[in-house]
């Protein structure tokens, strides 16, 4: 297997694998006030063993969130993480809950709440220190924005966290956190089918590292959905929120198909499969990107993986993908 490329990670220059792992689906099924928030036929034994293949095969970043089903996410990281000491793990905080009963409490973004919630993730992951700590997704006030970077530099002087960021694709709200010197990163959504320049405009003008969520746009990208597909209702995908544009009711979204189609072919040369040349583009979209694919299963581990074998979109595909999708 061809070794993974590696990247500088913002201000800490830490160079982490140009690929991490992103480990919602970890969490498995959850409900957030009577709608899906997680996913589903997760088998968490086999969420294990893909784990344990891509720390076994290098990767050295590894991103969850105490709300991914409600600390399970976190609970499953535990084992392998103690495995592999020197591998990077980012978290987040924000969404209060009671992990007991799996029952959503609401944002709080509070110095006290931010002081309970990085103990908690520390206990659930078996570790001593955070990594990077991210503030999961708010629109804050300017003095909610600074109070909160006082609490992560608290905490990073502590020895609880190294590092911060923010999972927001705002500009504003990026330029909130990044005032803070550990500041290090920003979770930014980026897909071929969704680009993001505004976001990694902002990165560039803060010096932060970019991990990319939804990369594969929630498994449309991943080659295994067509129209014909209907996915449970349990599932986040079967009764979608708001900011869910990739799947409607279940349903891939008919907009998103057709685009797809328009540069599929493109995405699939050189031997790629669809996965593999969608997280190639985001290698060539940006030097600072590192996508953070989800996976169930460790064949779709091994999928992603075989990016590295022909690394990024070459700048002439890479602009005929552009061209095809009007950018």
């Amino acid at each position: 297997m061809n070794a993974l490329p590696k990247r500088r990670l913002g201000r800490s220059n830490l160079t982490v694998t140009a690929l991490g792992l992103g480990t919602w689906a970890l969490g498995g099924v959850v409900t957030v006030n009577g709608r899906p928030s997680g996913y589903s036929n997760v088998d968490d034994g086999e969420a294990e063993q893909a784990v344990y293949l891509a720390l076994e095969s290098g990767i050295n970043l590894v991103d969850t969130a105490d709300f991914y089903g409600m600390g399970h996410s976190e609970r499953m990281l535990r084992r392998a993480l103690a495995s592999f000491p020197e591998v990077l793990i980012a978290t987040k905080f924000g969404n209060s809950f009671d992990e007991a009963t799996k029952t959503a409490l609401g944002p709080n973004v509070t110095p006290a709440y931010i002081r309970q919630a990085v103990r908690a993730s520390l206990e659930r992951l078996g570790r001593e220190v955070i990594d990077f700590y991210q503030l999961h997704t708010f629109q804050l006030t300017t003095a909610q924005s600074d109070d909160v970077v006082a609490t992560l530099e608290e905490l990073a002087d502590q020895g609880l966290i190294r590092w911060y960021g923010v999972s927001n694709g705002d500009p504003a709200q990026i330029a909130g956190i990044a005032k803070g010197p550990r500041c290090t990163l920003v979770q930014i959504e980026l897909n071929v089918l969704d680009d993001n320049p505004a976001a990694l405009a902002a990165a560039e003008e803060h010096d932060l590292g970019v991990v990319c969520r939804s990369p594969l746009a929630m498994g449309l990208l991943g080659g295994r959905y067509s129209a014909a597909t209907k996915l449970p209702a349990n599932d986040i995908r079967g009764q979608q929120p708001e900011w869910l544009r990739w799947f409607t009711d279940g349903v891939p979204d008919p907009g998103y198909l057709e685009r797809l189609d328009q540069v599929k072919a493109l995405l699939t040369s050189g031997g790629r499969s669809l996965a593999q040349g969608a997280l190639a583009w985001i290698w060539a979209r940006s030097a600072r990107a590192i996508p953070l694919p989800g996976f169930r299963n460790r064949d779709q581990v091994r999928d992603n993986l075989g990016t590295a074998g022909a690394g990024p979109l070459d700048p002439a595909t890479f602009a005929a993908v552009e061209r095809l999708l009007g950018r």
